[in-house]
């Protein structure tokens, strides 16, 4: 299998849940697609004009989620999980068919879809796979709340800083290397939030299928959920997998250098759509074998592992 070429899912992929805001039991088909394609969500429940292309552009009200939303207002809500599993699993091209408004949370991790791309396993197609090269900084300040790009040669990295109150989290930093190969406990990393605030969440309409199958609740020092952590690093873990969620959504895998504190989903859309509007920022590169070997690497321990 050529390390340079586009892929796509090599069977139908059928999953179901809940979402995690609206509460509501979903349906999901991932069907491959043909080359430059790329990722696009079908509303099955909307008739016409329901097709959402999964593209930054499209980002609207990135609250606690990433949502994606099409000009005739047909749209799907936290995609992030998925398209993460996309970006590491080396999917460039897929028809995602959801007969509701938002991505199925499952156990709040990339785990299962991962799960699921591998059973059915990686289909090769024939067009060369496209990478976006970064030529020039670029960065958001939002208060206390950052995020940069930067230049780097052929590979990706995500240093990612969490500063929270709560004196469990506290402030955490950890980057991701892409080209260091292993994505386990970024798969396996659970959304969270914390106890005192999920009625102000559930206020605002959200969270409505949240529970502690999938999601990490923390109330003071102590994790609410029986089986605790599934790494040490779980928390800013997790952020990872979100931010490179939403990277996938450049509609092409980026070579750069992200660094972020205190950042998320509206952030990091904010930094897209800041860097693309200035075509001198980035560059169009095609078949760079190093960040397309880290995708192929094989993972180190089984993805269901609770790895400490």
């Amino acid at each position: 299998m050529s390390l340079h070429n586009q892929k796509t899912v090599n069977n139908e992929i059928k999953l179901c849940g809940i979402g995690l805001h609206n509460g509501q039991k979903v349906n999901l088909i991932i069907k491959p697609a043909n080359e430059n394609f790329g990722i696009k969500f079908c509303r099955t429940d909307i008739k016409d004009k329901n097709l959402i292309d999964a593209n930054y552009k499209n980002v609207v009200e990135p609250i606690l989620c990433t949502k994606i939303k099409n000009k005739n207002g047909a749209s799907v809500s936290t995609v992030e999980h998925l398209m993460a599993a996309f970006f590491g699993e080396g999917i460039d091209n897929a028809l995602v068919e959801i007969d509701s408004s938002e991505v199925p949370i499952l156990d709040g991790s990339a785990n299962e879809f991962v799960e699921a791309i591998r059973s059915v396993g990686v289909k090769e197609q024939n067009d060369k796979r496209k990478f976006i090269k970064v030529l020039k900084k670029v960065e958001i300040q939002d208060g206390e709340k950052h995020i940069s790009i930067e230049p780097l040669e052929n590979d990706l990295i995500v240093d990612f800083e969490i500063v929270y109150k709560n004196p469990l989290i506290r402030t955490r930093r950890k980057d991701f290397k892409l080209s260091d190969g292993d994505l386990t406990n970024i798969y396996n990393s659970r959304t969270f939030c914390l106890y005192e605030d999920i009625d102000h969440i559930k206020s605002q309409g959200l969270a409505k299928g949240g529970s502690l199958e999938n999601a990490i609740v923390v109330k003071g020092k102590e994790i609410l959920n029986d089986d605790g952590l599934r790494n040490r690093h779980e928390f800013v873990y997790h952020k990872i997998l979100d931010c490179l969620g939403d990277l996938m959504l450049s509609g092409n895998r980026i070579f750069g250098h992200i660094k972020t504190s205190q950042g998320g989903h509206a952030l990091t859309n904010k930094l897209l759509l800041k860097f693309f509007s200035d075509t001198s920022n980035w560059s169009i590169e095609r078949g760079k074998s190093m960040y397309e070997n880290n995708l192929t690497k094989p993972i180190k321990r089984p993805l269901s592992a609770n790895t400490q």
